[in-house]
């Protein structure tokens, strides 16, 4: 992941997107891990808690897989404009119905921060305290929560009558008129990726792949 993401120009934001993203559950796992499973090697004690080596090598391992896991998901959204990849799947026969789920779950949170900068911009407008001590943060929250919901609710009222006026609940299959580009060098990198992952699950059921613990 981290060499595509250096090729596409987004390898510093992938890197911290991805350790803020792990930060919360990779403590967790570290506590538990370390603290909690059984093994033989202690390398020191805090109270009643063992820290023993296997929790440390089970800790690493766990880290080192959501790690990877959310490097795959943010390369995915940094370099991927949503509604391409919609209307791409849309041409490949997927459901439009289908479709447009996808895409609101991809652009509720982008929207949602973007609608909330607008909002507290607005507020900071007409005097309300949104910046400064962490108390002062905390009751700015309050009068942001209710117009960000609000505006969401009419947001989703005008995109479904949007919709309608185009004919989205028209059956039969839709013309369209925009293509994504796609290169000989795309199709052999998936035609490439999808052959490596073929072969790792014949192997693993198999049992020749290297099995984790």
């Amino acid at each position: 992941m981290l060499p595509a993401a250096a090729l596409a120009g987004v390898g510093g934001r992938l890197v911290r997107i991805s350790l803020l993203l792990t930060l919360p559950i990779a403590i967790s796992v570290v506590l538990v891990s370390v603290f909690t499973r059984a093994g033989t090697t202690v390398l020191f004690t805090i109270g009643p808690f063992d820290a023993t080596a296997e929790g440390v090598d089970f800790a690493g391992q766990t880290l080192v897989r959501l790690f990877a896991i959310s490097t795959s998901i943010g390369l995915f959204g940094l370099t991927t404009e949503p509604r391409s990849f919609i209307l791409d799947l849309e041409r490949r026969r997927l459901s439009p119905r289908f479709a447009f789920v996808a895409l609101a779950t991809l652009e509720a949170v982008p929207a949602m921060v973007e609608r909330s900068s607008v909002i507290a911009s607005a507020q900071r407008a007409r005097g309300l305290d949104t910046e400064g001590s962490i108390r002062a943060r905390l009751r700015g929250i309050l009068p942001l929560v209710g117009p960000v919901i609000l505006s969401s609710l009419t947001e989703v009222e005008e995109r479904s009558l949007a919709l309608e006026v185009r004919a989205f609940g028209r059956p039969g299959r839709r013309q369209l008129l925009w293509r994504l580009p796609d290169s000989g060098r795309q199709l052999l990198a998936r035609a490439l990726m999808l052959g490596g992952l073929l072969a790792a699950i014949a192997l693993r059921l198999a049992g020749a792949f290297p099995r984790l613990p």
